[in-house]
């Protein structure tokens, strides 16, 4: 079994108020990123969806370079930007994440082989069986499926889809399946057991007293 993928996904409204002076909610968040980095995370979505271009291509640039420093000559953390292909792409990020109504999986992977940069990462949020036998179709490099559990951040995509529907979908797409939505350190193995390449959360990565010991039971 491959070692599962860990991609921690970024909320700055959801960290608490910073401590320290001239350090703002950026700011805060970049000592999150690098020390998600320095823990092992291997992907992290940068979901900040209330950043213009300019402010989002700054911190794209800003996470590279910290989590670029934190691994320290190791396999890198990659860098993935919510919806916005153009900030991904001049930010040199090492993909773009979709959602079900951003920019077709389809023109990104078209942009992607006409720039000659195939190992750009395109990869898509599903809430359906439909939705994730497209986004396979259309070649997206990898899913993010759910909300598997029940939680405050995917309340706008329905209830629970749970861990049969989980199993169902990994089993009918042939590319790395993500759960997402509700993982907590408790059900994270069930995710796994139900044929998920790994999980991705906000909450558990960016809530976590110990990282390390976090990610060493995942991938247990």
């Amino acid at each position: 079994m491959k070692t599962p993928i860990a991609c921690y996904v970024t909320d700055r409204s959801l960290l608490p108020p910073v401590a320290r002076a001239g350090v703002d909610q950026v700011g805060a968040l970049l000592d999150h990123i690098e020390k998600a980095a320095r823990a092992g995370v291997d992907w992290i979505q940068l979901r900040e969806k209330d950043l213009e271009g300019r402010a989002l291509f700054d911190l794209a640039a800003k996470a590279i370079a910290v989590t670029s420093a934190a691994r320290n000559g190791k396999v890198q953390t990659r860098i993935l930007v919510n919806d916005r292909l153009d900030v991904a792409w001049a930010a040199r990020a090492a993909g773009v994440h979709m959602g079900e109504t951003s920019l077709p999986v389809s023109e990104a992977l078209r942009y992607r082989d006409q720039a000659g940069r195939a190992d750009f990462l395109v990869g898509a949020s599903c809430h359906s069986l439909e939705g994730a036998l497209h986004a396979a179709a259309e070649g997206a490099d990898y899913i993010f499926f759910g909300p598997v559990f029940s939680t405050p951040s995917k309340q706008a995509f329905g209830p629970p889809q749970g861990l049969q529907k989980l199993g169902q979908i990994c089993g009918a797409v042939s590319v790395p399946v993500l759960a997402i939505g509700g993982i907590t350190s408790e059900n994270a193995a069930a995710c796994l057991r139900a044929g998920a390449a790994g999980i991705a959360a906000i909450r558990l990565f960016q809530q976590a007293t110990d990282l390390p010991a976090l990610l060493r039971q995942i991938r247990a």
